[in-house]
């Protein structure tokens, strides 16, 4: 374990207490001295008394790398990225660590580097990996290359460790992937083998959310003080009481996924007012107009992507209309702005179908299109399907569907 702060002091008596030796090293004496003490450098629940049960015994401090890097086989990186002036993260401690280590290997022993820091998507694949075979070591072959972003929160850094509940690996290949793999199977918990850009991205999209959702409730707060006569506290308090912040059927996680916009009678409408209402009383919601904003700039995105791989002449079926599953509802749905966009961009041979919202969307909005009255109709007359709505029947037909060329907007297919 090279790096024994916060995340790498955890993740190393982790390890020791399900019965793996392991070796910890730092660059700083003074810490090192006060862990072979039996002191933890900062305070953080269990750590100290995990640290005087495994110290010396199946996990060792180190003085000298090589004997770390001799006896493992498995060598984890968990050491800092801070930020740059201009926001990027600084990668010279990682670097620096990489060079340490690979001073001491011999080939052909076959040892696996860990990133465990958090560093931002492709990093590893754009900036570690051809760091390594400058070095020559060719990744995969002399070397294993793995990240593994951790989930610790401050306090809880114990138990989040040994009853996670999910393991990200990023690999590049197989083999490095499965000797992660092992190690961490004793920890029954789901483990997800992606690409290395996926885990890494897997890490920010947490944290980047948990700030958005921090901000969020900021500028709430902000928005209620500049109106006034708002019982903050009560008004947070009751909010938590939604039904959907636990495991409900329409739980919090269906809205914290991808698509191409919300829609409704309510999201749309009552955002735009609650910035009006804001703007009048002198303040201006910043997130929320950009909560706006990026609802528009994702259909965009989907026409723009549309128009990039499909011809004028194309038949286009739009499969959803909708905007949400199970519901008829098609008042500022993104179906009928995509399907404007589409038109305008020239493409005449637009096919729709709903199961439930046809005779809805037809009514409602005077658009020059064709409508099918069930699917296979339409996909037997269609060059290219554009997946709107996360409809059950258009997961179910996933294998007739994919016969077409298909713009997948709600990630409903593999």
């Amino acid at each position: 374990m090279i790096g024994l702060g916060f995340v790498g002091l955890t993740t190393a008596l982790g390890f020791s207490d399900k019965g793996y030796n392991v070796y910890g090293y730092d660059i700083d004496q003074k810490k090192k001295e006060q862990l072979r003490k039996g002191n933890i450098p900062f305070y953080e629940p269990y750590l100290d008394e995990k640290l005087n049960q495994h110290l010396n015994k199946s996990f060792t401090i180190v003085d000298d790398l090589q004997e770390a890097v001799n006896n493992s086989e498995i060598i984890f990186l968990c050491v800092g990225t801070p930020s740059k002036i201009d926001g990027s993260a600084y990668l010279g401690y990682i670097l620096d660590a990489i060079n340490s280590v690979t001073a001491h290997l011999k080939k052909p022993d076959f040892k696996v580097l860990v990133l465990k820091s958090t560093i931002p998507p492709s990093t590893t694949s754009e900036s570690i990996k051809p760091y390594i075979e400058k070095l020559g070591f060719e990744v995969g072959v002399d070397i294993g290359l793995t990240n593994n972003p951790e989930f610790l929160r401050e306090g809880y850094a114990w138990d989040d460790f040994m009853n996670p509940d999910r393991i990200v690996i990023g690999q590049e290949e197989d083999k490095s992937g499965q000797i992660v793999e092992k190690i961490y199977q004793l920890f029954n918990a789901p483990i997800y083998r992606v690409t290395l850009n996926t885990a890494e991205f897997i890490k920010y999209l947490s944290n980047t959310l948990l700030a958005t959702l921090i901000s969020f409730a900021n500028e709430q707060s902000l928005i209620a003080r500049s109106i006034g006569d708002i019982d903050i506290k009560k008004a947070f308090q009751v909010l938590h009481l939604d039904k959907r912040w636990v495991g409900t059927p329409a739980n919090m996680t269906s809205y914290v996924y991808p698509g191409c916009g919300f829609g409704g009678y309510c999201l749309p409408k009552d955002t735009m007012a609650l910035v009006s209402q804001s703007l009048k009383n002198a303040y201006s919601p910043e997130l929320l107009k950009s909560t706006l904003k990026v609802n528009e700039i994702i259909k965009e995105f989907v026409v723009s992507d549309v128009a990039g791989r499909a011809e004028e002449k194309d038949n286009i079926g739009i499969l959803g209309l909708a905007f949400k599953p199970n519901s008829n509802d098609i008042r500022d749905t993104p179906a009928k702005a995509i399907i404007e966009c589409l038109i305008q961009r020239g493409y005449k041979n637009i096919i729709a179908y709903d199961p439930m919202a046809v005779e809805e969307f037809k009514e409602a909005y005077d658009l020059p299109i064709e409508y099918s009255s069930n699917l296979q109709s339409l996909l037997s007359r269609v060059n290219h399907v554009v997946v709107l709505t996360a409809w059950d029947e258009f997961i179910k037909n996933e294998e007739s569907i994919k016969k077409k060329n298909v713009f997948d907007y709600r990630y409903i297919y593999n």
